[in-house]
């Protein structure tokens, strides 16, 4: 019958800045009730991460040099007022087993906004989907930019004119240097968003404006 719990308010990930100063709470290798502090290093920090060779999963993080290890994925990111501005996710190492890894100043933690959006997801329908433009894109990443091997049919890339051969090279006011860049920009927008992608087709040299819908 215990009711009034406290709970951690919610921060704009949106509003997150390099260099201010953040802090992570967690139970690295096991010893509860850890904090460490830092600073957020980079926003849109597209990175992707996968365990025991299982599928990876892309996320647009929030980079940190607050020291996160293992034990600390799952726990907050705050700002100085304590909001929630991220979870803890993941670390980047050197060539070290997953076990073995530990923090070299370089911590992701994904955004608050999108955790909101997902959570809610699995609350209403017990599953998360997020915004597709309905392309698919070179992982090798040949050129400057995000390549289209392929559209899929009754798609906004579709209805907006995209073709394969197409490059994709700005999101709205974000450059896109690859194809995780596009996909994780894609998925940190809304359902039914209309974005302005900067494109330069196969054969020209002049970049072009297409407005599309994703899907909802």
């Amino acid at each position: 019958d215990v009711s009034d719990l406290p709970t951690i308010g919610f921060g704009n990930s949106d509003d997150v800045r390099v260099g201010q100063q953040i802090v992570a709470i967690g139970s690295p290798l096991g010893l509860s009730s850890t904090v460490t502090s830092g600073i957020v290093s980079a926003v849109d920090r597209p990175v992707r991460a996968s365990q025991q060779g299982g599928e990876s999963s892309l996320i647009d993080g929030i980079q940190t040099d607050a020291a996160i290890n293992p034990g600390n994925s799952g726990g907050p990111l705050v700002d100085m007022h304590g909001n929630l501005i991220g979870m803890n996710s993941m670390i980047a190492s050197l060539s070290a087993p997953n076990d073995q890894a530990g923090s070299i100043g370089l911590g992701f933690a994904i955004p608050s906004n999108f955790v909101m959006r997902v959570a809610q997801q699995l609350i209403e329908t017990g599953e998360a989907r997020h915004p597709l433009l309905g392309v698919q894109v070179d992982a090798r990443n040949p050129v400057n930019g995000a390549l289209i091997v392929s559209v899929e049919s009754g798609t906004p890339a579709e209805a907006a004119g995209l073709r394969a051969g197409d490059i994709v090279t700005r999101l709205n006011d974000r450059q896109v240097d690859d194809s995780d860049t596009l996909i994780a920009a894609t998925r940190s927008h809304e359902f039914g968003e209309t974005i302005t992608l900067e494109v330069v087709s196969e054969g020209s040299q002049d970049p072009k404006q297409v407005e599309l819908t994703l899907s909802n």
